[in-house]
């Protein structure tokens, strides 16, 4: 891609044995009509041929080899401190299962200089499947600190236009101004994984930057679908993560009683209901979860 004096965009995905997904998001970076847009790809110890396809199909892609399993918030920051370190004007984390419109980066750009406040931008995520219903038009948090999606599963009529100021972008297709890195720091690697895009949004809001949704760009995401149901896992990053996000940030104490009252509902309902019986990894995923924040045990949820 040729240098230009447009502001240097550097795209970070994190890639864990998803060749193809990876492969198909690198062939729509590669359509970016932006100019100046330069690509590196994460390998967290991928053991499906990998660094190898993606080393023969994109030789201009620079490849990290990630030692150790940081997370989604650790991994990428690997990335991000690369990007960095070569002059990045702005960081595109990415998810390795997202296909991008041509533009995408050319309209969250634009978008920039419309606006030069913004610390943080995202594009309209679609589903992959069906690829005209939305996944998330941008974040919300609630008067009770609840991350919302704005849109989500509505079909696309046109309901959201305008680019409009949020609360925070989902993970799958974060930019982020180099300046407000150096000057808030990277993902919080507590969190591991969940949770921490809208931490670092939070973060970088209250720095006095502006987070804005892009409808203009468009990218299509694999890993979520309409009928998506979480693993056990989730439940407990969800948990934990989110208690780490209102103690950090010093959320208002209806936030805590929202938080923590249904915590207790959830626990009480996944234990004694015949109906929950099914959700006991569940229950004791949440339980874990709380434990864990109470003890101030971050990263990896020890198994």
């Amino acid at each position: 891609m040729i240098e230009t004096s447009q502001p240097l965009v550097i795209a970070v995905i994190l890639n864990t044995s998803r060749k193809d997904d990876t492969l198909a998001c690198l062939q729509s970076l590669a359509q970016q009509d932006y100019p100046n847009l330069r690509l590196v790809v994460l390998d967290n110890t991928s053991t499906d041929g990998s660094v190898q396809a993606i080393g023969s199909a994109y030789p201009q892609v620079q490849i990290i080899a990630l030692r150790e399993n940081l997370g989604y918030a650790g991994n990428n920051n690997v990335g991000i401190s690369a990007a960095l370190e070569q002059g990045a004007d702005w960081v595109f984390v990415l998810n390795e299962d997202i296909v991008l419109a041509p533009n995408v980066v050319s309209c969250l750009m634009l978008e920039a200089r419309i606006h030069p406040q913004t610390g943080i931008l995202g594009p309209l995520v679609y589903h992959f499947d069906p690829p005209t219903v939305i996944q998330t038009a941008g974040g919300v948090m609630t008067a009770n600190w609840d991350a919302v999606h704005t849109g989500q599963n509505q079909p696309d009529t046109g309901q959201f236009a305008q680019p409009r100021r949020v609360d925070w972008i989902s993970g799958c297709a974060i930019l982020v101004r180099a300046e407000v890195i150096r000057q808030n720091g990277m993902i919080d690697p507590r969190f591991f994984y969940y949770w921490e895009e809208t931490e670092w949004c939070v973060r970088i809001a209250r720095a006095g930057w502006e987070v804005w949704a892009v409808p203009a760009a468009h990218i299509w995401h694999k890993g979520v679908q309409i009928n998506y149901q979480p693993g056990p896992n989730v439940t407990y990053y969800a948990t934990r993560n989110r208690l780490l996000l209102l103690s950090t940030h010093h959320a208002p104490i209806r936030a805590w009683i929202y938080a923590l009252f249904n915590l207790i509902r959830t626990l009480g309902a996944w234990t004694i209901l015949p109906r929950w019986k099914n959700h006991r990894a569940h229950r004791d995923a949440l339980w874990q979860g709380f434990w864990d924040f109470v003890c101030r045990r971050w990263g990896i949820r020890s198994q």
